[in-house]
C-alpha cells in the first residue's frame, strides 16, 4: 500500500493542511514510512522535490515537546538553508509546539548556549562549524538525540566540510536514526553511509525529471560588454509581477551588477558573502516577500534559496562547475510550475558551455 498522510497524527496532519499540503511528493512517500519504520535512509533528491518534509515529518511525528534535550539534528550547508529548513519543521510542528531553532555562525553563541542550557531546542538545524563548536564548548550533548540528517551533503562536501562531518557523525548516540540526502550521490556520500548507516539502510532515488521539461531554456552569444545591455532588455519583456535571479561569478560582480541595475530603476539586491548575517537574512526576507523583484547571487550565496515565485533565473555568467548549471535552472519552476533559464555566453565561456551540454541534460535553445 502507498503512504498517505491519513496514517499520520492528528496535529501533524491538521499542521500539514494548514500549509496546503494534500498529498506525499514521490520523495516523501519513500522515505517517511522507511524512517517511522525505524530504518536509516539515504535519499538522492534535487531542491523542490518535498525532501525537507521528508525527513521533517517523521521526527515531528516522533518527538514530543515534553521530552529533554536535543531530539534532532539536522545539517545543512548554508545559514539561508538552516533558516529555511527550521521555519518549514516549525510549520509542521506547529500543532504539537515543537520548538526548533537555526544555529550558524556570524550570530551569538552566547544566545545560542543560553538556548541549549534551558532546554529550549527539540530540533535543531545547524551549519557544520557552529554545530562542532558547540559539541567542544560542551554546551551541546547529543546524548538524547533521535534522529541525525545530512541535507544537501553533495554541498557540504564540496565547501569542505568533510572533517566537521566526521567529527559530528562520531558523537551520535549509537542507535540515532540517521539520514543522508544529497542531490547527487558520488563517492564521498557512499563511504560515509558505508561507515555511519546501519546495513539495513534504504536508498531512495527521486529524480525531477517532471519539472525538468517546464524549464524554457535560452541561450544568448553575446560579447561580454554587451551584456549588461541585454540583460535590461531580458528583463524588461519579463516584467509581470514574479521574481528574477541574476547569477555571477564573484562577490565583486554580485556588488558590482547590483548596484548598476539599482541605478537603472530595477527593484534589485545582491547577495554574497562580504554581506553581513544581519544584511543577508534582511535581503533574502524582502525578496521572499516580494518587496525586491531581482536578485543577484553567487552560487555560494544562492544555496537554500527556495522561492517559489521565481520566473526567471539569469546566467549572466556561466559557471565553471556544469553541475552548477542545473542548480541554477533549478530555482525556477519550483514545485512543478513554470519557469524561464536565459544564459549569456560570451566567446571566452564556449568551453564552458561545451561543458554544460555534455551533461546531456541541458535542452538550451539558441536564439541569438
Amino acid at each position: 500500500m502507498s503512504f498517505t498522510f491519513e496514517s499520520l497524527s492528528e496535529s501533524v496532519k491538521k499542521a500539514l493542511a494548514d500549509m496546503g499540503y494534500t498529498a506525499p511528493t514521490p520523495i516523501q512517500e519513500a522515505v517517511i514510512p522507511a524512517v517511522l519504520s525505524g530504518f536509516d535512509v539515504v535519499g538522492q533528491a534535487e531542491t523542490g522535490t518535498g525532501k525537507t518534509a521528508a525527513f521533517g515529518i517523521p521526527i515531528v511525528e516522533a518527538v514530543s515537546r515534553r521530552s529533554r534535550g536535543v531530539k534532532a539534528l539536522i545539517l545543512v550547508p548554508t545559514r539561508e538553508l538552516a533558516i529555511q529548513v527550521a521555519d518549514e519543521i516549525s510549520k509542521i510542528g506547529a500543532k504539537k509546539r515543537i520548538s526548533v531553532f537555526p544555529f550558524y555562525g556570524g550570530t551569538s553563541v552566547n544566545r545560542q548556549i543560553s538556548l541549549l542550557k534551558r532546554d529550549r531546542v527539540k530540533v535543531l538545524v545547524g551549519t557544520p562549524g557552529r554545530i562542532r563548536d558547540l559539541i567542544e564548548r560542551e554546551a551541546l550533548s547529543l546524548s538524547s538525540l533521535r534522529f541525525f540528517v545530512l541535507d544537501e551533503m553533495d554541498q557540504m562536501l564540496d565547501m569542505g566540510f568533510i572533517e566537521d562531518i566526521d567529527f559530528i557523525l562520531s558523537k551520535r548516540p549509537e542507535n540515532t536514526q540517521t539520514m543522508f540526502f544529497s542531490a547527487t550521490v558520488p563517492y564521498e556520500v557512499r563511504e560515509l553511509a558505508r561507515r555511519y548507516l546501519k546495513e539495513d539502510h534504504k536508498f531512495v532515488s527521486v529524480k525531477s525529471e517532471v519539472m525538468a521539461p517546464r524549464i524554457e531554456e535560452k541561450l544568448y552569444f553575446v560579447p561580454y560588454r554587451r551584456k549588461l545591455e541585454l540583460l535590461k532588455e531580458v528583463l524588461k519583456e519579463n516584467l509581470n509581477g514574479g521574481a528574477s535571479i541574476i547569477f555571477v561569478k564573484t562577490k565583486k560582480d554580485a556588488f558590482n551588477l547590483g548596484e548598476r541595475l539599482k541605478k537603472l530603476g530595477f527593484s534589485a539586491d545582491a547577495i554574497h558573502g562580504d554581506l553581513s548575517q544581519r544584511k543577508r537574512e534582511s535581503v533574502m526576507r524582502r525578496f521572499r516577500e516580494g518587496k525586491v523583484k531581482m536578485l543577484v547571487a553567487t552560487d555560494v550565496a544562492s544555496r537554500g534559496i527556495d522561492v517559489k515565485a521565481v520566473e526567471l533565473v539569469v546566467n549572466y555568467e556561466l559557471p565553471e562547475d556544469p553541475e552548477l548549471y542545473l542548480h541554477r535552472i533549478g530555482r525556477t519552476a519550483r514545485a512543478g510550475g513554470e519557469g524561464l533559464a536565459v544564459s549569456f555566453v560570451s566567446p571566452l565561456e564556449i568551453n564552458r558551455l561545451k561543458r554544460i551540454k555534455s551533461l546531456n541534460k541541458v535542452k538550451a535553445i539558441r536564439v541569438t
